[in-house]
C-alpha cells in the first residue's frame, strides 16, 4: 500500500499492487487494473519512488 493526496489534499492509499499505469495529463492519473481511475498531487516519479519502497520493505521483511 502506498499513501498518495487526492486534488483537494485529503490523504489515502493504494494498493500498489493494483497500479496498471500511471500517466500525467497534466494532472497525475493512476489506472488500477480494476479500470478505475484515481487522480493523485503526486508526481510519477514520487510514485514509482513510493512503490519501490513499499515492495523493497517487503522484500526485506520476507528476507527475515
Amino acid at each position: 500500500m502506498i499513501k498518495v493526496k487526492r486534488l483537494n489534499g485529503k490523504e489515502f492509499v493504494i494498493n500498489s499492487d493494483l497500479i496498471e499505469f500511471v500517466e500525467e495529463t497534466p494532472d497525475t492519473v493512476i489506472t488500477l487494473t480494476t479500470g478505475r481511475k484515481v487522480v493523485v498531487q503526486e508526481p510519477i516519479d514520487d510514485i514509482i519512488d513510493k512503490v519501490i519502497a513499499f515492495k523493497s520493505k517487503n522484500i526485506q521483511y520476507i528476507k527475515r
